[in-house]
């Protein structure tokens, strides 16, 4: 049987992406802030309701970008540990250290008291995740970074087009980042951009992934080539056409899979807030210790928890669901004073089930029939 993995990107329509290719290549111009790539910054901060896009190559790049850009340039970042790598990879390689808070156990996203407890005079900035598109608490995250004179960037990789009571929530914080892989719910195949607020922040931004150019003779500072180019983002703008009706079958399986689960003991399911206009990225459960069920035993083993032997029975199935986050990227910066518990105890409950456009019904019922006792 075929391997069901987690997630299956959407893709353009095959003849208007050729014909888009046609385009790009009757003018012979495939990067360097191209007419593709200015279509897209503008569709895009139409689509998302934000005033400025700046697009880059991937996702990680963003982060970088967004502390180079506030002049953040030494001391420590207090950020999530329960996030894939990226995160406080993308910290470590502007030269500061990330420093790891606790989160909240119902979210996942980090906890403002842990983030208050965490600071020192070596601090420069919040990195918030917006994990599996469910806001970070901005107003409480804002009070302690007010409180201590400090920017909030989001990397809100799993967060396109969420919105929050009406509002953007990639307009919280100073600066907000998202990638475009394929893994996400809107894809340029790789990919990513900040989002900001000002003309002026916006102009930075583009000169940064420009090597720092501002003119055929200017440089504003050192920057780095984060360009997007020509195709990915002829690629980006016929994606931007199907994302909504992607996002309306997340939903749909979403429904299905906590229509099924609901009620199985041991079984958390997320929670979505009220008022949040979600983009089902992903569909997290979290395996107690107390779930029951007679298929695990011949994959129980003194070193392996509840969750790795669901792991195991579910791929013994040819089902791939994915253990984000798991293992915590601890060795990538320093825990603060708090031990992390709820992202050490969440990170040892969750599997994250397949759910993406096009995953067949009789899929979905294969799965959920196996969870269920």
């Amino acid at each position: 049987m075929k391997e069901i993995l987690v997630t299956s990107p959407i893709l353009p329509d095959f003849e208007e992406f050729t014909e888009s290719l046609r385009e790009i290549w009757s003018t012979s111009r495939l990067t360097n802030n191209g007419p593709f790539l200015q279509r897209f910054e503008s569709a895009l901060a139409d689509y998302l309701g934000v005033p400025y896009v700046s697009v880059m190559t991937n996702g990680t790049l963003p982060i970088i970008l967004s502390l180079k850009a506030l002049g953040i340039t030494e001391g420590e970042v207090i950020t999530t540990p329960y996030t894939f790598v990226a995160t406080p990879a993308a910290v470590s390689w502007s030269g500061l250290t990330p420093v790891f808070a606790d989160v909240e156990y119902s979210t996942g996203n980090l906890d403002a008291q842990a983030v208050e407890a965490a600071i020192t005079p070596r601090t420069r900035a919040i990195l918030g995740v917006h994990v599996y598109g469910v806001p970070c608490c901005d107003e409480a995250l804002r009070r302690v970074a007010r409180a201590h004179g400090l920017p909030i960037i989001y990397d809100a990789a799993h967060a396109f087009g969420v919105r929050e009571n009406g509002k953007s929530i990639l307009l919280n914080g100073d600066l907000s980042t998202l990638s475009f892989h394929a893994t996400k719910v809107f894809n340029t195949i790789e990919g990513g951009a900040v989002v900001c607020k000002t003309k002026e922040m916006k102009q930075r931004l583009d000169a940064l992934r420009n090597f720092g150019i501002t003119g055929e003779t200017t440089f504003s500072e050192a920057g780095i080539n984060a360009k997007l180019d020509e195709v990915r983002a002829a690629y980006g703008l016929l994606n931007l056409r199907k994302v909504d009706v992607a996002i309306q079958e997340r939903r749909a399986i979403s429904r299905q899979y906590s229509e099924a689960l609901k009620s199985v003991a041991g079984i958390r399911l997320m929670e979505i807030p009220e008022g949040l206009d979600y983009n089902f990225s992903h569909y997290p459960i979290y395996i107690g210790e107390s779930y029951c069920h007679p298929a695990l035993a011949p994959f129980a083993q003194p070193d392996k928890n509840k969750r790795d032997q669901v792991y195991d029975y579910l791929m013994a199935h040819d089902i791939h669901p994915r253990r984000y986050f798991y293992p915590l990227p601890f060795h990538a910066g320093k825990i603060a004073s708090d031990p992390c518990e709820n992202a050490k105890k969440i990170s040892s409950q969750v599997l994250c089930l397949p759910i993406y456009p096009g995953l067949p019904v009789e899929i979905l019922k294969k799965i959920t029939s196996l969870l269920v006792p």
